[in-house]
């Protein structure tokens, strides 16, 4: 008979292993007893609840609001989800350890349904889940006013988060995030929305490997995020069909940065596919930027909205010298010098001038080719001179690197069977 640990630890393994950027992993849950929280029940409290369960538990919380009730979780294989509604932990003050809301130092662990509010501690790092040891899937669940939604220490973790939001994290000072991941083995994000940042960047991760799919990262009128994302130390990252937007009021010109507090992992590579990246900023803006060292860049059907024209940043970001040409990539300029390989209306720009760069059918656009950019829709014309350009993204590390999920609002995504049909992120195309 198979044990109830070991099934699901299969069930994880096989879902990192599912192909192309899809992001979602297999349905994941523990087998146990069910330990019910609630006002009515027994045990009232989630504090109580997380001293009493056993690796193996099911932690069912009712609905409702739950104020200063923080825990810890150092379980295994546990399971922990709001029934009939959703669960709102409004930190109140209240804190663990001086970490915020919640700390998780077990091994697969599941939270699903939970919302986390308001964390603040005294060091101004109070995150709504504090992630310490194991693997730690969150699923529909809100982050929002937490001075980190996230963070996490540094090790061989393991972060899945799918179908969440994260809303008006982060600090002024810039020293917190939506989430903040720390040098850990793989972070993978899906279908969840980011956006109004009080400082600090919507999404910073130091992981080894980041999987970051089918997302809602828009900062918004009234946002105050520095980046958008942010891979300070490199790593293995594939950005696939994304809507990345940068607000009006943003403190930094950078859109999605790499490497730029050095790299320190043993492979460094980007992959930004099939994204819409928009810039809000009345000037200077800059799509990307990447610091010297990298080892690989690859940018296909990637569509780049806005008005900057800063030049800034390394034009010799490769680690084997690349050529000037690699610099235009980086900048959110109007001239078809924005991208290697640009298309602007229908025309061709030149061709990219890297060895260790692969750029091709990156398009800039101009707010007018889509359904209504102001309120965020990013879905294509039907006069829309992007229609029908396309091109394969081919593989990369044995991975697909095609679009197969697509953003749905407000914190969902749905599966491309087929892959894309359009360039940029949402290829349900208006009608």
């Amino acid at each position: 008979m198979i044990q109830p640990k070991r099934l699901f630890l299969a069930c994880l393994f096989f879902a990192l292993q599912l192909p192309g950027g899809d992001g979602l992993a297999a349905p994941a849950e523990a087998s146990g007893n069910i330990i019910r929280v609630g006002k009515s029940r027994q045990i009232q409290t989630i504090a109580d609840a997380s001293r009493q369960a056993k690796s193996g538990d099911i932690v069912e919380i009712d609905a409702g609001d739950y104020f200063a009730d923080v825990a810890s979780w150092s379980q295994e294989n546990l399971t922990i989800r709001a029934v009939n509604g959703r669960a709102r932990l409004i930190a109140g003050g209240a804190n663990i350890e001086g970490k915020g809301i919640w700390i998780v130092r077990g091994g697969d662990i599941l939270v699903d349904g939970i919302d986390f509010i308001d964390a603040k501690v005294p060091d101004g790092n109070g995150a709504g889940i504090r992630f310490e040891q194991g693997r730690l899937v969150v699923r529909n669940c809100i982050f929002r006013g937490n001075e980190d939604g996230i963070l996490t220490a540094f090790g061989p973790m393991v972060l899945e988060i799918e179908n969440s939001e994260f809303d008006n994290n982060g600090t002024v000072d810039g020293r917190s995030h939506g989430i903040y991941v720390g040098n850990i083995k793989q972070l993978k994000v899906s279908g969840s929305y980011f956006h109004h940042a009080h400082g600090g960047h919507l999404l910073k991760s130091r992981a080894a490997e980041n999987h970051i799919y089918g997302n809602r990262l828009t900062d918004e009128i009234g946002g105050h995020a520095s980046y958008e994302l942010e891979f300070p130390n490199g790593g293995l990252n594939y950005v696939i069909g994304n809507i990345i937007e940068q607000g009006s009021e943003t403190q930094n010109s950078t859109i999605v940065a790499v490497g730029l507090e050095g790299y320190s992992h043993p492979r460094n590579e980007l992959y930004l596919i099939n994204n819409t990246i928009a810039d809000d900023r009345p000037s200077n803006g800059i799509f990307l930027n990447v610091r010297n060292g990298i080892q690989k860049v690859k940018a296909v059907n990637n569509i780049l909205i806005g008005s900057g024209n800063a030049l800034t940043g390394t034009t010799k970001a490769l680690s084997d010298g690349t050529r000037a040409g690699w610099g235009g990539f980086m900048h959110a300029a109007k001239s078809l010098a924005v991208m290697a390989n640009n298309l602007k209306e229908g025309k061709e720009g030149p061709p990219p001038a890297t060895d260790n760069g692969e750029f091709a059918n990156n398009l800039h656009a101009d707010w007018d080719q889509f359904v209504l950019a102001a309120r965020y829709d990013y879905r294509l014309k039907p006069a829309s001179t992007l229609r029908g350009k396309i091109v394969p993204a081919g593989s990369a590390n044995g991975i697909d690197l095609t679009q197969r999920l697509q953003y749905v609002h407000p914190r969902s995504a749905v599966r491309l069977p087929d892959g894309p049909r359009l360039p940029g992120a949402m290829q349900n195309s208006a009608n």
